[in-house]
């Protein structure tokens, strides 16, 4: 279903897109009801103007029904107004399907957001996308791999798109943020709550830097809206539907990720899984989805090559390869995907020593996302938190002594 409206510029919205904007209230963000409603009237306006009864006769549930009964004139225009009002100061933007903005990615699923808020920069959204999904708990090697593949990916073009949770979602961003100045920003978080709702609010620190350092954050729900069990495999569809292909790092049979990439398949997308070892529970569900027919990857190599005749443009193929062929030659040696890596005899212990659970003061949040696998100094990390030097070596024992980080010859990196 296409929505008639108009490029919004930013702070005032059109009348079509007011429209679309109050029936997406109306209905509480029910894309069943949202598309029933545009497939009989074709333009929101209508659909608005239409009575209670028009709505019964098209089988609306009876709480829309009752929304759209109460609703009043003044009350629209001030929602409207507030809406608009958050826009002009900046707290977040809006796409509609029909802005040259809005992802084309997202147009080929079944049911697409009817509108997208978002903030940081949204160029991102149409650029070609990689998602990165796992387990909210993961092993350390999990997280290692997580993070060096989506930095191998970054710098070889992609933007990491993936869902802000914790674990894997987390090392996926923090992968992509962790570039030189020139690569910087490439990764986009779907949302399951409301676009000023930090969720889970220890990431408040990550969240302002993928912003702050040109990366997106979208979520098709309303501002306010909290997190709850249905609105994940929402946010799920749309980080599928936003990407080229989904890799999974690590996932137990019941995680969420399994939904992702099922939802990816069911696109006609590619699902790429890492392998673990056969007594990990915490990759089960890694290696059901081999099993079911999902490509086993153990470099990003193997997916730039898979994804490559997805990208039409041939000038973002060829950047993408350039970027690809640049950082392979410059890629830290401690990465796990550095050429050693490729040998098949680089002397790496298959057998995973039991790891404990760290948990990061939500205070030393701020600094702990700047930390990195690879050594850092400390000017680096001063520049890149604003920390004064006193306050910067008390966080950092901080974490060294609860067992994050360690310190190796005065620089600094996650254990």
């Amino acid at each position: 279903m296409t929505i008639t409206t108009k490029p919004s510029d930013g702070q005032q919205l059109t009348p079509e897109q007011q429209a679309v904007l109050l029936i997406w209230q109306r209905v509480n963000t029910s894309l069943s009801a949202f598309y029933k409603l545009m497939a009989h009237f074709e333009t929101a306006q209508a659909a608005l103007q239409a009575g209670v009864s028009q709505w019964q006769d098209l089988g609306i549930h009876k709480k829309h029904l009752e929304r759209h009964k109460q609703a009043s004139g003044d009350e629209d225009t001030q929602f409207i107004a507030q809406i608009e009002q958050r826009m002009a100061a900046g707290e977040f933007q809006m796409l509609f399907q029909q802005d040259a903005d809005y992802p084309q990615q997202l147009l080929g699923l079944f049911d697409p957001p009817p509108l997208l808020f978002y903030r940081g920069n949204k160029q991102r959204l149409n650029q070609a996308q990689i998602a990165m999904v796992g387990s909210r708990k993961p092993t350390q090697k999990a997280q290692r791999f997580t993070f060096d593949m989506a930095q191998y990916l970054a710098k070889s073009g992609f933007i990491i798109c993936s869902g802000l949770a914790q674990g894997v979602d987390a090392q996926a961003h923090l992968g992509a943020l962790s570039q030189p100045a020139e690569y910087a920003g490439r990764s986009v978080g779907v949302m399951g709550t409301g676009i000023d709702v930090c969720y889970p609010k220890q990431h408040q620190a990550l969240f302002d830097r993928m912003i702050q350092e040109g990366g997106c954050i979208i979520s098709e729900l309303f501002p306010g809206t909290l997190p709850h069990k249905h609105t994940f495999p929402r946010r799920n569809r749309v980080v599928a539907g936003l990407s080229l292909g989904t890799v999974v790092t690590e996932a137990a049979l019941q995680s969420g990720s399994l939904i992702t990439a099922r939802l990816t398949s069911e696109q006609g997308k590619q699902v790429f899984v890492l392998p673990s070892d056969i007594d990990n529970v915490n990759a089960q569900g890694c290696h059901h989805l081999i099993r079911e027919g999902a490509t086993l990857v153990y470099h990003p190599d193997q997916i730039i090559s898979d994804l490559s005749h997805q990208l039409f443009a041939p000038e973002v193929i060829s950047e993408i390869k350039e970027d690809s062929n640049a950082q392979s030659e410059s890629l830290n040696s401690t990465s796990s995907f550095s050429d050693s890596a490729m040998t098949p005899n680089n002397n790496v212990n298959p057998i995973l020593k039991p790891q404990k659970s760290v948990t990061i003061s939500e205070h030393l949040q701020p600094l702990w996302v700047h930390i990195q696998f690879e050594l850092q100094d400390l000017d680096a990390l001063i520049a890149k938190t604003k920390l004064d030097t006193a306050t910067l070596l008390s966080q950092l024992m901080e974490l060294e002594l609860g067992g994050a980080i360690c310190e190796v010859g005065g620089r600094y990196q996650r254990l």
